[in-house]
Formats: structure tokens, C-alpha cells, sequence
């Protein structure tokens, strides 16, 4: 018997296994860290990237494939990798859903950041890895299985709109509290510009300052040794997003993240050529208002990005992840089809192409400051495409190949290379377009990252 074939057989036996095993658990993730566990400073052993020695799966056993398990009269994928969870609290997956605030507002013609914030997580300063709620850098590279030992050379564009005055030792304390190597201003390692390129940045903005601490954060999460670069565009408006979005490969980004919608228009879709960058990968997320399209998603120029539900099961062993149902995506009514894309349903542009964790439940963590609220600054819970996107910006900077890069062609070619993310649903259209399933589909595009070969 062959190689593939025993591999095969190996994996529907461990899907059997962990079918009897849900059968008789209840699953899902910890509970938020009380205030008599905050005060007994409880701590877990880590590994920092410079002493990395965990072994995500045990000894000889595989990634788990992306199969369909029944659980009552819902299927659920088992998606990406075993993740480690054991030992630390995450926020609780309750069937009542936690309140959430959307971070940014949606407006026609400008940039909405794409940020979603748990607001039933209280934020707190100086904690312990722990007592931090969300995923942390460790559990997204046991999900999606990070290199994170790469990265060394590039440079991860972040475009944003205007300034948050504590984005530097807001980092400092991400990194230094997960284990991250250091990345300041002094050292090179990041640096902040105007949408001109200047040193004279824009006033600072609440909201849009939640959205760089994300970005800085995630990326960091996926590439702790890639340099950053942080470009702040005068206005939320989408013309200055997208100036600053050449600003940021002139100044020498390797891939740029975009973290942000406004709903497609023809006049928006006219700038489609404005996006074109051969040789730096440009990076989009898909909007966190479900099922329809967003801009510049809908470019054929960039990597569209969708979001997932990524949740612990059997004790924090394993994880589910299925298509989040408020993602963006859809069949763009501007952009010509790409040659590289085939779905049938929609001849134009379809959006997504990839797709990872945005749920903010249970969300990732991330440090921010910049808070005209005292009882808002500290270690907070996020979601949205504004996590995803970030994720996926690392994975390209982390596989190196962004020279031969002119859009998301390179995934349709290696889509073995990804996670397929076979349920979830982000609308009643009945197709592709909103519900995802075996190959290509509309919230999750191809699928999730598995290592950062298909990028």
C-alpha cells in the first residue's frame, strides 16, 4: 500500500476517534480567568521564538485533514492543526453570543476599518500570558502551522488611517509579553510614515487606532522577525488609503496589509488599476457585514480575504474552524474575471481567495493604549477581517516569494496547499457564494493557511 494511502486511512481513523470522543465531552474552550485567578497571578510554561521547543502534534501523529464530523444534525470540520490551549483560559464559546462593537463605521467612499472588539472581556494592564484572554502567537501557529522562523528581510506594509501616538510601546509590550523578539523604531525594525512618505504623521483617531494595534500585533503574531512598516493615510477617505498603499512599497514593504471596506461602487471599481503592484502582494480583507462585496476586496489585483470560526474542542486537543458568518463575500458587479479564477456562478471578479480566523469569539488578543477610557486600555479581544488579513499578509511574507507575485493566481495553483473549510455559511444565497463546502467557495475562498506553501 502506498505512502498517500496509509496516510489516508490514518486520518479517517483519527476522525473516528475524536467522533467517539465528542460523543461523550462537551468540548469547547475555558472560561474567562475570575478575579480569584487574576489575583493568584496563575502562569503556563511557554516557548518564546527564541527557545521554541513545543511539539504541536504528539509524536508521529499527522495534521488533522479537514473532515466532516456529525454532531447531532450539524456537521463540523476539523480544520488546520492540533492547537495547544491547555493551561491558559480562553473567552467562553457560549451559545449566548458575547457583545461585540464594530470598531469603525461604514461609509461609501471611505475606508471602514474592519475591527470588532468583545465587550464582554474586561481590559486590564500588566497580565500575565496566562490570564490573557483570545489566541496568542503560539496558537495560531499551532492552527495554521507557522513557520515562524522565517521572515527575515521582509517587510510587512500596514495601511491605515491616521496616527495612534502609542503604537510603538503598545508593541513593545505584545512582543515582550508573548515572547516576541524586539521590534522598535530605534532598532529599524518599525517604522511609522505619512501618506507622503513624511515623518509628519496624521492626528491620532480612537478607532483607527484599535486597528493598527491589531495589525501590528497579528503580523507580529505570524512573523515575529519580518520588519514593519506603518503607513497612516491623511483620512479614512479610500482615495488616501489607496495613495498610501503605493507610499508603503516605495518605501520598501515586501507585502501590505489592508484592513479595511467601503461597499463596491463604480467609482471605486474605476481605481482597479491603482492596485496594481507586480511583485509586491497586496492583501484585502473581505468586510465583517456578510454576504456581499466589498472594496478593494473585489480588485483582481489583490488577495481577498475572508474570515473563519476558529474554536477549541476536546479540552483545547484540537480545533473546529468553519466560515464565519459575517464575512464578506460575493460575485463583484465591476471587476472583470480573472483568467485564474473558474467558479461558474459568477463571471466577474469572486470574492474570497483565502480565509482565516476573524470570529471574535473566541477572538485574538491584543494590546492597546490609545483609549480615551482609562477602563479600555490594556489587553483586549478582537475579531473581524482586520485579524484575518494581518494573518494572511505574514504567511506571504513568511514564504518569501512576493517578487513573483501579481495577485492571488499563485493560491489557485497551490489550493492543495491550503485548509478547505467545507461548512459555514455567510447568507441565504444558496450557492458557493455564501456557503462553503468541498473546494472553492465564497466566505473562505480555497481555504485556510496550512504552513505558507500555497502562498
Amino acid at each position: 500500500m502506498r505512502a498517500n494511502d496509509l496516510l489516508h486511512d490514518a486520518k479517517r481513523i483519527l476522525t473516528l476517534s475524536l467522533l467517539v470522543a465528542l460523543a461523550e465531552c462537551s468540548g469547547g474552550g475555558g472560561m474567562v480567568p475570575s478575579a480569584e485567578q487574576a489575583a493568584a497571578g496563575q502562569t503556563a510554561g511557554r516557548s518564546t521564538p527564541q527557545s521554541q521547543t513545543t511539539t504541536i502534534l504528539p509524536a508521529g501523529a499527522r495534521p488533522i485533514a479537514a473532515e466532516a464530523i456529525p454532531i447531532g444534525a450539524e456537521a463540523i470540520p476539523i480544520g488546520a492543526e492540533a492547537i495547544p490551549i491547555v493551561g491558559r483560559l480562553l473567552p467562553a464559546n457560549s451559545t449566548t453570543s458575547p457583545k461585540t462593537t464594530s470598531v469603525c463605521t461604514l461609509v461609501t467612499g471611505s475606508g471602514s476599518c474592519n475591527a470588532i472588539r468583545r465587550l464582554d472581556i474586561v481590559p486590564a494592564l500588566n497580565l500575565l500570558p496566562a490570564l490573557i484572554a483570545g489566541y496568542q502567537p503560539q496558537d495560531l501557529w499551532g492552527a495554521y502551522d507557522v513557520p515562524w522562523q522565517k521572515g527575515a528581510g521582509q517587510t510587512i506594509g500596514i495601511v491605515v488611517a491616521m496616527n495612534n501616538p502609542n503604537a510603538a510601546s503598545d508593541l513593545a509590550v505584545y512582543r515582550s509579553t508573548m515572547g516576541l523578539p524586539p521590534c522598535t523604531v530605534a532598532s529599524g525594525c518599525l517604522r511609522f510614515a505619512a501618506q507622503n512618505g513624511s515623518s509628519s504623521l496624521p492626528a491620532g483617531d480612537e478607532n483607527w487606532g484599535q486597528e493598527m494595534s491589531i495589525d501590528l500585533d497579528m503580523a507580529s503574531a505570524i512573523c515575529p522577525n519580518c520588519n514593519l512598516l506603518v503607513v497612516e493615510a491623511n483620512s479614512s477617505d479610500i482615495e488616501n488609503l489607496t495613495a498610501s498603499v503605493s507610499t508603503a512599497i516605495s518605501l520598501g514593504a515586501t507585502v501590505v496589509s489592508n484592513s479595511y471596506t467601503t461597499p463596491e461602487t463604480a467609482a471605486v471599481a474605476a481605481d482597479n488599476p491603482k492596485w496594481n503592484h507586480p511583485g509586491v502582494p497586496i492583501v484585502v480583507g473581505a468586510g465583517d457585514n456578510g454576504y456581499g462585496v466589498g472594496w478593494p476586496a473585489s480588485s483582481s489585483y489583490v488577495t481577498a480575504v475572508g474570515g473563519t470560526t476558529l474554536v477549541p474542542i476536546l479540552d483545547g486537543i484540537a480545533v473546529l474552524e468553519t466560515a464565519w458568518s459575517k464575512t464578506g463575500s460575493g460575485c463583484s458587479a465591476y471587476i472583470a474575471k480573472p483568467s485564474w479564477q473558474h467558479d461558474v456562478l459568477c463571471h466577474k471578479r469572486t470574492t474570497n481567495d483565502v480565509a482565516a480566523i476573524a470570529n471574535p469569539v473566541p477572538g485574538v488578543a491584543v494590546y492597546d493604549t490609545y483609549f480615551a477610557s482609562s477602563s479600555d486600555q490594556g489587553w483586549n479581544v478582537y475579531g473581524g477581517t482586520s485579524v484575518s488579513t494581518p494573518i494572511i499578509a505574514g504567511m506571504y511574507a513568511l514564504a518569501g516569494n512576493g517578487s513573483s507575485v501579481d495577485n492571488a493566481q499563485g493560491l489557485y495553483a497551490n489550493a492543495k496547499s491550503l485548509n478547505n473549510i467545507i461548512l459555514g455559511l455567510n447568507g441565504l444565497c444558496l450557492t458557493y457564494l455564501c456557503t462553503s463546502g468541498l473546494g472553492y467557495s465564497g466566505p473562505t475562498g480555497l481555504g485556510s493557511p496550512n504552513g505558507a506553501g500555497a502562498f
